[in-house]
């Protein structure tokens, strides 16, 4: 799907449900940059234990948390012992050191969003990435031994996760 002019809207189901499914099977996502706040707010309102990688330094990692109803980061300090799932969006020549992290942290599952729509234009929940791209990019997490996904946005999946069977 990634990589076309656009997927039509029984391929955009799919893979919906498919990135619905995977989310089932984590607890905890640690988040390296995002698009926008919709993403740590959506995966914490979601109910999943949200670490978020703020910086290069080893300590540049907090926890959202709800707060009175409300998702808030806390500074944690350190990176986490162990995360299900490493949402990123970086540039591509940057995935090669996040898929380390993603194996030295335990997940089993890679989520890499680009930031850009289908006609390469910025867009903060756009998930389009160049076919060559892509390729590598799956190619690098399944030899990690994890499952990967680039064609949803995480926060879409999170919010339809309760929602589709």
């Amino acid at each position: 799907m990634t990589g076309t002019s656009g997927p039509g809207p029984v391929d955009a189901l799919a893979a919906l449900e498919a990135a619905a499914r995977l989310l089932a099977q984590a607890r905890s996502v640690l988040v390296v940059d995002w698009p926008s706040r919709d993403v740590p707010v959506s995966l914490t309102f979601a109910g999943f234990t949200v670490f978020v990688k703020g910086g290069p330094r080893p300590a540049d990692y907090s926890a959202w948390e709800l707060h009175r109803g409300e998702p808030v980061p806390r500074p944690l300090g350190h990176e986490p012992g162990h995360v299900d799932l490493v949402y990123c969006h970086r540039p591509s020549g940057e995935l090669p050191a996040v898929i380390a992290l993603a194996g030295r942290l335990g997940a089993r599952a890679f989520w890499w969003q680009t930031g850009l729509a289908s006609g390469g234009g910025r867009d903060p929940s756009g998930c389009w990435a160049p076919p060559e791209e892509s390729r590598r990019a799956r190619e690098l997490a399944q030899a990690a031994g994890l499952a990967y996904v680039d064609g949803v946005y995480i926060a879409d999946a999170a919010r339809a996760r309760g929602t589709l069977a």
